[in-house]
């Protein structure tokens, strides 16, 4: 039975609105001192992007894939009731946010799974601005890969000036015969690059063309919500400006290949000025893959009046989020080694520990480590334990043949090197892209006491050893 909370205490979201692309915000109660919010993940019917046969069986948020778009000012307190209305337990891990230890979301870590039929109550305080996701943690590649996933936006006090504000979530389905395959967890996914998707979503439709006017200023929110699929975007014949990566605010410039290199669980946001120009069309293609290039989406310009008359000089920059400085002078090294995966990754681990390894579905480790994990209902022992409040530098290496976005709960952290290449203002990320055998360092304050997850966000990867726990004490 659900708990007798009161129709004030907790409202309803309205499911993801389709119109040119735009998600709505949450239509929130001002008489609460809080905002409030029921979610409950169940069972839904869902066309399919892009298949025109009988709806398939997916699980969803309130209805909807994706999950309704959560807003929220920065320093607003968030309360959310999720109902789990699914054959198995769940949780909610609200991606990005640096948030108290018991309200990550990760069971077996910080909590414990919410049963089937069971209510759960998450409450926070939105400390950082930006564009954040939220998704199951248990059984994951299967959960979000059905379905579980929206965007919670945490808004700024001062914006940044446009005329509107766009959210593009992008997940992918495994589609055949006109469903989607059940198929979510085999040992190819699990070694390889993940599960990918013959059907890719934008806002949960297929190739979506967003329609704006001449000289108009878009801030454009992009999302990967996907289990496995590396988006490498490109807005042909426009130049956006890069304003944010992972929510973390950045000094205004254009958006290079890098920026828009977005793994799973990665955001990057971009203001993007429409020209004068009516009637054009303005292809966003993914060309990760360069056998396979295909377009996401597409930006039109419509023949309404003009916004304005002139085009706008560059964005101006965002207020930084208030985050924890390291001191590199003092900062501790920890290395961290990423190994294993096919195509002779787990050649270094020795015969038996390899045969160990695949009998128990297991084809990563991190720094040879490759124990049972949470999503099995194991306890992990942390693979560092940190001083609270000390700067840390990890220095990470890829030693696999496989791109992997690494994810690092409770915390944010700044990029200072890659491949031994000191950088001086590198970006703030809650995820970083490894590239194959790529090196990479990152210093953080250790500043938020608990055990926390720092995985792969390739969620076959995450899944199959490419996770471990780092505690702060």
């Amino acid at each position: 039975m659900r708990n007798s909370l009161s129709r004030r205490s907790f409202i309803k979201v309205g499911a993801v609105g389709a119109a040119a692309g735009l998600v709505p915000g949450a239509a929130w109660s001002k008489k609460d001192a809080a905002r409030t919010v029921e979610l409950t993940a169940g069972l839904a019917k869902l066309a399919l992007p892009g298949v025109s046969t009988k709806p398939s069986s997916v699980w969803a948020y309130n209805g909807s894939v994706p999950g309704p778009a959560l807003r929220v000012r920065q320093g607003e307190r968030l309360d959310v009731r999720l109902t789990n209305a699914l054959p198995e337990p769940t949780s909610i891990h609200w991606h990005g946010l640096r948030v108290p230890n018991d309200q990550d979301g990760v069971p077996f870590v910080t909590q414990k799974p919410v049963a089937s039929g069971a209510t759960h109550r998450y409450s926070f305080v939105a400390e950082d601005t930006g564009t954040f996701l939220y998704h199951p943690h248990i059984n994951s590649v299967a959960q979000v890969g059905r379905g579980l996933f929206g965007a919670l936006i945490v808004e700024e006090r001062t914006p940044v000036p446009v005329d509107r504000d766009i959210l593009w979530a992008v997940n992918d389905w495994q589609v055949a015969l006109g469903v989607v395959v059940e198929e979510f967890d085999n040992p190819h996914d699990r070694s390889h690059a993940g599960r990918y998707g013959n059907r890719v979503a934008v806002n949960g439709r297929a190739a979506p063309t967003l329609t704006g006017r001449p000289n108009e200023r878009l801030r454009l929110r992009l999302l990967n919500a996907a289990t496995g699929r590396i988006l490498a975007l490109r807005l042909e014949g426009l130049k956006p400006w890069l304003v944010a990566l992972d929510g973390q605010p950045v000094k205004p410039r254009p958006a290079g290949a890098d920026d828009l290199l977005i793994g799973p669980g990665m955001r990057a946001d971009l203001v993007v000025d429409l020209p004068d120009a009516r009637g054009q069309r303005f292809r966003v293609i993914d060309q990760y893959d360069d056998r396979d290039v295909y377009t996401l989406g597409e930006i039109a310009v419509g023949d309404a009046k003009p916004v304005r008359a002139q085009p706008l000089g560059p964005p101006l920059a965002m207020a930084a989020n208030p985050l924890p400085v390291p001191d590199l002078a003092r900062a501790e090294r920890r290395e961290v080694i990423f190994g294993g995966g096919a195509m002779g990754g787990m050649m270094g681990m020795g015969p038996m520990n390899r045969m160990s390894m695949a009998r128990r579905g297991l084809f990563w480790a991190v720094n040879g480590r490759f124990d049972a994990k949470p999503d099995a209902g194991s306890k992990m022992e942390p693979l560092y334990t940190l001083a609270r409040g000390r700067s840390y530098v990890f220095a990470l290496e890829n030693r696999t043949v496989f791109d992997h976005p690494i994810h690092l709960h409770g915390h944010t952290f700044r990029i200072v090197s890659r491949n031994g290449r000191r950088l001086a203002d590198g970006p703030w990320r809650d995820s970083v892209m490894l590239r194959p055998r790529e090196r990479v360092e990152i210093a953080f304050v250790a500043d938020n006491p608990g055990d926390w997850m720092f995985h792969c966000h390739i969620l076959s990867h995450q899944m199959a050893g490419m996770m471990s726990v780092v505690r702060v004490a």
